[in-house]
C-alpha cells in the first residue's frame, strides 16, 4: 500500500513538474517603441534582455485600438467585432456571459491563476472578472501623481469627473506629465513590481501547482508619470517631431481623430495642432515613462531567475495598442493606422527558439498558444490561431493576413492588413457593402500612409474586401442591454380611472404618484386641451 501511495505521489509530482508556469506581462499603450525592434533612442534595456531570450514578433497587431476590446481578445480570444463590444464600459460577460476566459482554461487544468495591476480594463462603468483569477485580483490605481500641483481638483481628470456625474468642464485638469524626485515605489507601477515579485517568491515556496500569473503595467499610459531619474535619461531637445503631420490624403475626415483623452489633462489645448515644445515635452514624457516600466520589469525578471522559475516559465510580453506620438498630427490611439494597431509581442520560456518571427499575428491568437504550449486542451471558442510553431521555428509560419477595426460615429471600420496593404473597409455593421467608405494603404512604397490609395487599385480594393467577406462574419453592433419593456400605458390608464368613465381627474391622477411634488406639473402637461381631466389618448401620449 505504502509503496502504491508513494508512487501515485511521484507520478503527481512529475505531471505537475511537466505544467510550466505562465507570467503575462501586459502593458498599457506600449508600441513598439523599444531597442529590441530597432529604435535607437529609448532605454529599454530589460525589454531587449527579455527579447533576446525569445521570439520578437516584429508584426503582431491588437484587435482593436482601445484598452478595454484589446484586453477582451486578449483574455477570451474573441475579437470585437464577434463580441459586440467596442466601448469601454460594456463588460464582456454581458455578451458572452459563458466565455471561459484565457486564466480560467488553465484553473481549470490545475493552475493557480494570480493578477494583479491592469489586465482587464476597470473603470468607466466596467469592472473586474473574478471568475477568472484563483484569488482576489490585486488592484493598482491608474492615476498617481506625487506633486500637488499636478493634481486636479477633488483627485478628478475630465474623463473620471464625467462619469462621476460632476461637471468636468468646471474642474481643473490633472497634469498630463509629472517628474518627480521620488524612488520607483511612489508610482503605482513600482508597487506593482514590488508585489510581482512577492508572489513570484511565494510561488517558489507552493510545490505541485502550477502558476498563472499577470502583471498589468500602467505605464507609459497617460499622465506621463515617472521619477525624474527616468526623464533625466534623455535630452528633450533631442526629439526629431514627426516627419508626417496631417492626415493622409484622401482620408475620411473621419478616420483619424482628435486626440480627446490627451486633451483632457491640464495645460493641453483643447483643440488645434499642439505647439512643438509641447509635443517635445509629450514625446519625451512617454519615453521616460517606458524607461519606468522597463526598469520595473527588470525587477521581476530578476526575481524569476533569481527563484530559479525561470527554466519552467513561459513569458509573454504584450502591448494591449500602440501610440500614436503626433503622427499624421494624432495623439493617443483609437484609429485603424499603423502607429495605433501595431503592438510588441515577445514570448520566452522553455522550448522557445530565440529569433525574430517576420509572420502576422494578432491578439486573438495568444489564447490557443498558450494552450498549446502549456499542452492543454485547445479553447472551445476562439478566433485566434495557434502561433506555437512559429515559437519553435520563427523564421517558419505567420498569417497571411490579420483583421483589426474602430468604430468612428455609427460606422465601423473592419480593417485587413496584409505584409504590404492595410484596407479599411468603413459601414454600419449589417449595411450594405456599397454604402462603405474604402481606406487603402501600401506600406512597401508608403510607410507613413501619406495617401489613401484605394480609388487607383481597384484590384486590390476588391482582393482585399474579399477577404474580409469570405474569412469573416459580419460584425456585429454594439451590444446593447435588452429594452426594457415598455410600460403598459393603456393599463395603467385604466387602473387610474376609478369612476371608468373614461377620464382621470386631477385628484385621480396624482393618487399614489411617485413623485407628489413633480406630478402637479405633470397633470398640466397632459392636459393638452385645458379642459381639466385628462383623457386616454392624452394620458397615453403624455399629452403630446
Amino acid at each position: 500500500m505504502k509503496t502504491a501511495l508513494l508512487f501515485l505521489l511521484c507520478a503527481l509530482a512529475c505531471r505537475a513538474a511537466d505544467k510550466p508556469n505562465v507570467l503575462l506581462i501586459c502593458v498599457d499603450d506600449l508600441k513598439p517603441l523599444l531597442g529590441c525592434y530597432g529604435d535607437k533612442t529609448v532605454k529599454s534595456p530589460n525589454l531587449d534582455r527579455l527579447a533576446a531570450r525569445g521570439v520578437i514578433f516584429d508584426r503582431a497587431y491588437c484587435n482593436q485600438a482601445v484598452c478595454s476590446p484589446s484586453r477582451n481578445s486578449l483574455m477570451t480570444g474573441l475579437r470585437p467585432t464577434t463580441l459586440g463590444i467596442y466601448d469601454l464600459g460594456t463588460n464582456f460577460r454581458k455578451a458572452a456571459p459563458d466565455a471561459v476566459t484565457l486564466s480560467q482554461h488553465f484553473i481549470a487544468n490545475g493552475w493557480r491563476a494570480e493578477a494583479m495591476g491592469k489586465i482587464f480594463h476597470v473603470g468607466h462603468g466596467n469592472g473586474e472578472d473574478a471568475a477568472s483569477w484563483s484569488v482576489p485580483h490585486w488592484q493598482a490605481k491608474s492615476i498617481a501623481y506625487m506633486l500637488p500641483e499636478s493634481s486636479a481638483k477633488d483627485g478628478l481628470t475630465r474623463e473620471e469627473a464625467y462619469f462621476a456625474n460632476k461637471s468636468p468642464e468646471n474642474l481643473p485638469r490633472g497634469a498630463a506629465y509629472e517628474a518627480a524626485d521620488v524612488p520607483d515605489e511612489s508610482y503605482p507601477d513600482g508597487k506593482l513590481a514590488t508585489e510581482a515579485i512577492a508572489r513570484l517568491r511565494a510561488a517558489k515556496e507552493r510545490t505541485g501547482t502550477p502558476f498563472f500569473i499577470a502583471v498589468g503595467f500602467l505605464k507609459p499610459h497617460l499622465p506621463f508619470c515617472a521619477p525624474k531619474k527616468y526623464w533625466d535619461l534623455y535630452d528633450r531637445a533631442s526629439f526629431p517631431l514627426p516627419e508626417r503631420r496631417t492626415p493622409p490624403d484622401g482620408a475620411p475626415k473621419y478616420a483619424p481623430q482628435f486626440g480627446g483623452e490627451l486633451r483632457q489633462y491640464k495645460d493641453i489645448p483643447e483643440s488645434g495642432v499642439l505647439p512643438d515644445d509641447l509635443q517635445r515635452t509629450l514625446i519625451h514624457g512617454y519615453h521616460a515613462a517606458i524607461s519606468y516600466m522597463d526598469a520595473q520589469l527588470g525587477k521581476v525578471l530578476d526575481a524569476l531567475d533569481e527563484t530559479g522559475l525561470a527554466e519552467k516559465t513561459i513569458i509573454v510580453l504584450w502591448g494591449d495598442h500602440g501610440w500614436h506620438l503626433g503622427d499624421h498630427s494624432l495623439w493617443c490611439k483609437h484609429t485603424n493606422y499603423e502607429q495605433a494597431t501595431r503592438i510588441p509581442l515577445i514570448v520566452a520560456g522553455p522550448g522557445i527558439a530565440k529569433g525574430r518571427a517576420a509572420g502576422l499575428a494578432e491578439t486573438v491568437d495568444l489564447y490557443p498558444t498558450l494552450a498549446e504550449l502549456a499542452g492543454l486542451p485547445a479553447p472551445a471558442r476562439t478566433d485566434g490561431r495557434s502561433f506555437a510553431a512559429t515559437l519553435r521555428a520563427p523564421a517558419t509560419g505567420g498569417k497571411e493576413f490579420i483583421m483589426h477595426c474602430y468604430p468612428r460615429g455609427g460606422r465601423l471600420g473592419r480593417a485587413i492588413r496584409t505584409a504590404q496593404h492595410r484596407l479599411v473597409e468603413w459601414k454600419a455593421p449589417g449595411a450594405s457593402a456599397d454604402t462603405a467608405d474604402i481606406e487603402l494603404y501600401d506600406y512597401t512604397a508608403d510607410p507613413l500612409e501619406t495617401k489613401n490609395i484605394a480609388a487607383e487599385n481597384p484590384a486590390v480594393v476588391a482582393r482585399l474586401r474579399a477577404i474580409l467577406t469570405e474569412k469573416f462574419p459580419e460584425a456585429k453592433p454594439q451590444w446593447r442591454s435588452p429594452a426594457t419593456p415598455k410600460t403598459d400605458r393603456t393599463a395603467m390608464f385604466a387602473q387610474r380611472d376609478k369612476n371608468k368613465d373614461g377620464q382621470l381627474t386631477r385628484e385621480e391622477f396624482l393618487a399614489n404618484q411617485p413623485d407628489p411634488d413633480k406630478a402637479p406639473a405633470r397633470f398640466i402637461q397632459f392636459d393638452a386641451d385645458k379642459n381639466g381631466t385628462i383623457s386616454a389618448e392624452e394620458f397615453i401620449h403624455g399629452g403630446k
